[in-house]
């Protein structure tokens, strides 16, 4: 093999889960997953620092990219565009980024680069030096987005091939509702093993066959597991005496790591001994026990206005609608989806435009984080919102316009709700597994440091760190820094970190045949029962 570099993406992986699934548990013969265990003991691991609102689309494009969503201007799985009292959803895709990403710097430098199953790789620039087969897209988008355009073909001499199960299928992704049955549950948790399975193939042919310098792939199984399973996961949790059914689902899901483990290990096997290996996710994970209703609260506090509501069937038909009903001559200020965890502001750019006066706008915006800051728990006074943040100190950059007026994070790192019903805050049935800021970022191979924990990195360090593996300089417009601490004294000797030129433009916007209207809505019901919409 002459792979230099392997990276590993895990979504939503967290050390809260991998730290007890890679120790030996009383009565057995080893971990869930002893080569990561492995990993823990050779190489190098830090928490990693994820976006400010740690979500797939901004996350996985900083890692992408080394800037901040400031800067190549994702923010959220949908872009919401506002035209008189319409709100109008369009999904964002991998045009939609405004900077160059790692896959196209590795391509500029004459070097071979491999990337599956990654978001917001679709459509492949033209220009790639490599493979790209994109995740986030439906099946009958894929073959058009497999790069090269023979590709696709050439896959299906793998055998036990099976194209359907690499792409979502959203029929059986609608299965990660909040409120499944549990049958449904254990077949959600078993969806995810074969589909799993198909990656780790296709990475294992190209490896073989093509043998890039950069291999990359992401295993996001993880992070869908983890929304319906976290109550199985989390050592935090009691684990014990919950009866035939928690024990089996337990079980099923470190069966999922299991085989994880397993796929990482052939992987890094046959990379070969001399390669560095990486493993980051885009975010970590928790559990989350409430519901925040935020537009229902802005409601109270005079910033959002609803028209009255029918009764009936209908009525009951517009609460569970994102913006039905909403008066947008006098909604000031709102949060767009649940994903975002963010508030938009309403100004006013033009004559005659609903919204605030642009002159208005600082005071509205210090008016409205105070409003915020006094939701809190009645019984203990703890606030519910426990950070918000501006959006010019946390997304700077030419896409900053694009970010919400402000950024929320709930006490328990949940997702808001945008729905206009009441109490504001409610306490959920049952816990479920929301994303956490803190992921996890890892090394190992010759010249990366042994056993060693460092302090937190920056998941747009990622990007930095990966060019730096391959031999590469960093361009000087990079956010994410190298970690010299990650590696050993004798490799830094030998092998520099340079700053080099900064990075291009993110290129023309290639064309792409657009999704028919009913598959945009077969991606927005699947983001919907992942809890990301609503």
């Amino acid at each position: 093999m002459t792979v230099r570099t392997l990276f590993i993406g895990m979504d939503g992986a967290t050390f809260t889960v991998l730290d007890d699934l890679t120790k030996t548990r009383p009565g057995a013969d080893g971990p869930i997953m002893p080569f990561m265990a492995k990993i823990f003991a050779k190489g190098v691991r830090a928490k990693l620092r994820s976006t400010p609102n740690p979500l797939t689309p901004p996350a996985w494009v900083s890692l992408m990219t080394g800037r901040n969503p400031g800067h190549h201007g994702v923010y959220d799985f949908v872009r919401a565009e506002e035209r008189g009292d319409k709100v109008f959803m369009t999904l964002y895709d991998a045009r939609d980024c405004r900077v160059e990403t790692i896959w196209s710097m590795v391509s500029r430098a004459g070097k071979k680069m491999a990337a599956l199953n990654f978001p917001f790789t679709a459509p492949p620039p033209k220009e790639l030096n490599g493979f790209v087969v994109p995740g986030f897209v439906p099946f009958r988008h894929l073959r058009r987005n497999t790069h090269p355009s023979d590709l696709y073909d050439r896959l299906k001499a793998i055998p036990d091939f099976n194209a359907s199960e690499l792409a979502w299928d959203f029929d059986q992704e609608q299965q990660a509702g909040y409120e499944l049955s549990d049958k449904d549950r254990e077949e959600w948790i078993r969806y995810h093993l074969p589909r799993e399975m198909q990656w780790f193939r296709v990475a294992e042919y190209l490896m073989r066959e093509e043998q890039p310098d950069l291999m990359a792939i992401l295993f996001d199984g993880v992070d869908k597991l983890q929304h319906q399973a976290w109550q199985y996961l989390d050592p935090r949790l009691e684990q014990e005496g919950k009866g035939e059914f928690h024990a089996r689902m337990r079980e099923l899901s470190l069966a999922y790591f299991k085989q994880l483990d397993g796929f990482i290990e052939n992987l890094v096997t046959a990379a070969g001994p001399d390669v560095q290996v990486f493993f980051a996710s885009d975010h970590g994970f928790t559990a989350s026990h409430e519901i925040v209703r935020i537009n229902a609260y802005l409601a109270e506090k005079g910033y959002v206005h609803f028209k009255p509501i029918p009764e009936g069937e209908e009525g009951a038909n517009v609460t569970k609608s994102y913006f039905a009903y909403l008066d947008w001559t006098k909604t000031t200020a709102y949060c767009r989806t649940p994903s975002c965890n963010g508030i938009t502001i309403r100004v006013a750019r033009n004559p005659g435009e609903t919204g605030i006066d642009p002159k208005d706008y600082e005071k509205v915006r210090s008016a409205l984080i105070r409003d915020l800051e006094q939701l809190t728990d009645p019984a203990s006074g703890e606030r519910i919102i426990t950070e918000i943040h501006k959006r010019e100190d946390v997304f700077p950059g030419s896409a900053m316009g694009d970010a919400p007026d402000l950024q929320l994070v709930l006490r328990d790192f949940g997702f808001v709700s945008v729905r206009n019903i009441l109490p504001i805050v409610e306490e959920r049935n049952y816990v479920v597994g929301t994303h956490h800021p803190d992921g996890v970022f890892l090394a190992y191979g010759p010249g990366i440091e042994a056993g060693k924990l460092l302090g937190k990195r920056h998941i747009t360090d990622v990007t930095s760190t990966l060019l730096y593996s391959l031999g590469m300089p960093v361009p000087s417009d990079l956010e994410g820094v190298v970690p010299p601490a990650m590696f050993t004294t004798e490799y830094k000797a030998g092998h520099p970190i340079v700053i080099g030129a900064p990075t291009r433009s993110a290129g023309d916007k290639d064309q792409m045949e657009a999704m028919d209207e009913d598959e945009k809505k077969q991606i927005m019901e699947q983001l919907q029962m992942l809890g990301y919409m609503e």
